[in-house]
């Protein structure tokens, strides 16, 4: 008896590890087509030939709209977020892969990460249902103004941008460093492939980056100025590397590295230990 329920628990811990896995390789699937997709909205921004999409996630949806069987596309990402959000949310509760993947600091993260691929992904599935709802800039400015509104509002908009500018210095430095090698189990992959990958994580850890930086330090900005309206999206926060000394080239430069994260998180989803 005892050695059956053992066999049965066995058993539940596969297929637990398998959803698991399924859920995370569909998941970083979803999140290269979406960076992949602004990457490009990014792109056409910065040669004045995006026919007034923005470059943000509702943009990338919108993009899908337009193609064949765009509706159903729309849905697949809505439902790619929510395994993005199940797998997060397992690192959480069971401990993420790795010797330090129980350490209370990854649990938290991981838990931090499937609140927001929760919200990513309710968003979108209201605007596969046909919610639509504002632009990026629009929902950043009105929460913020909310947020304003609020006893302390004026010091939780600034943490919340400093923790957002924080976590893409964070970013940006794993990236340098190549920290997602520790995640990757290429064995029998050529050392080509491997620099290939190396490239693309680097590159586009570094974009986005710059991207979540920058956004968190219009955040902080709007919360010293207390004006709302300081506060900026994604596409916004992408517009205004064009506006810097460097002209519209920072914008390509950040504009490929947010495809090339795209193209990174494919790989990922291949290769990732989960």
């Amino acid at each position: 008896m005892r050695r059956g329920g053992g066999g049965r628990g066995v058993r539940a811990a596969s297929r637990g590890g398998g959803l698991r896995e399924v859920t995370a390789r569909c998941g970083l699937v979803t999140r290269g087509v979406l960076y992949a997709l602004v990457g490009l909205l990014a792109l056409r921004v910065a040669f004045g030939d995006n026919g007034g999409e923005e470059a943000d996630r509702e943009g990338a949806l919108r993009e899908l709209v337009g193609k064949p069987y765009g509706g159903v596309l729309v849905w697949a990402v809505g439902v790619g977020l929510v395994c993005m959000m199940l797998w997060r949310l397992s690192e959480s509760v069971f401990g993420a892969a790795g010797p330090d993947g129980r350490k209370p600091g990854k649990r938290l993260a991981s838990a931090g990460r499937a609140v927001f691929y929760a919200v990513a992904a309710f968003s979108v599935l209201s605007f596969a249902a046909g919610g639509g709802g504002h632009s990026g800039d629009q929902q950043s400015r009105e929460v913020t103004a909310r947020a304003l509104g609020l006893p302390a509002g004026q010091w939780l908009v600034g943490a919340a941008g400093l923790g957002i500018a924080v976590a893409g210095v964070v970013i940006a430095v794993q990236a340098a460093r190549r920290s997602f090698r520790k995640h990757l189990a290429m064995g029998g992959v050529p050392d080509w492939g491997r620099r290939g990958v190396d490239f693309l994580g680097v590159v586009g850890g570094l974009a986005r980056g710059a991207v979540f930086a920058a956004a968190g330090s219009f955040a902080v900005y709007a919360a010293v100025r207390y004006d709302p309206a300081q506060a900026k999206g994604v596409d916004d926060t992408l517009r205004s590397f064009a506006g810097t000394a460097a002209g519209p080239w920072l914008l390509v430069a950040v504009a490929v590295g947010l495809m090339l994260f795209g193209v990174f998180s494919w790989a990922m989803a291949r290769w990732r230990e989960v």
